[in-house]
């Protein structure tokens, strides 16, 4: 696994810890869900990535938010899951703030986690919200 994919799954992880308990980004950003060992497998690369990504995201958390709420139809923005909701939070940064990496790679690696650590149909619900901002953003 590359170290921006590590980087992702480790901002994704500390979105989704922050939607159950928010705690301040410093905090978030020690990782300490990690036991030491796990923490030192991932590489300095990895762990910079994911703090730029969780770091921005809950800086720009109510424009994130807002782009979200725009493009749920027939859906309440309070009845997301906190996996599907902390995908999207963070793709949502991605998308608008980080424009040296590519949308489809952004929408790619979202549907990827959506996968394995959502439901049965997050992958989709995550890939058509994110289709949406994508082509309202461009």
């Amino acid at each position: 696994m590359g170290s921006r994919r590590k980087g992702r799954l480790l901002a994704f992880q500390a979105l989704f810890s922050w939607s159950l308990v928010p705690q301040s980004a410093e905090e978030l950003l020690r990782f300490s869900w990690l036991t030491p060992e796990e923490l030192a497998r991932n590489s300095q690369e990895s762990l910079d990535f994911a703090r730029l990504l969780t770091r921005g995201a809950l800086e720009k958390i109510e424009d994130v938010d807002a782009e979200i709420r725009a493009q749920l139809e027939h859906w309440n923005f309070d009845r997301l899951n906190g996996v599907d909701l902390a995908l999207l939070r963070l793709s949502v940064y991605a998308l608008k703030y980080q424009k040296d990496i590519p949308p489809s790679v952004t929408i790619d690696e979202a549907v990827d986690m959506a996968k394995i650590y959502g439901g049965d149909d997050s992958y989709r619900f995550v890939n058509g919200v994110l289709d949406g901002i994508k082509k309202r953003l461009s």
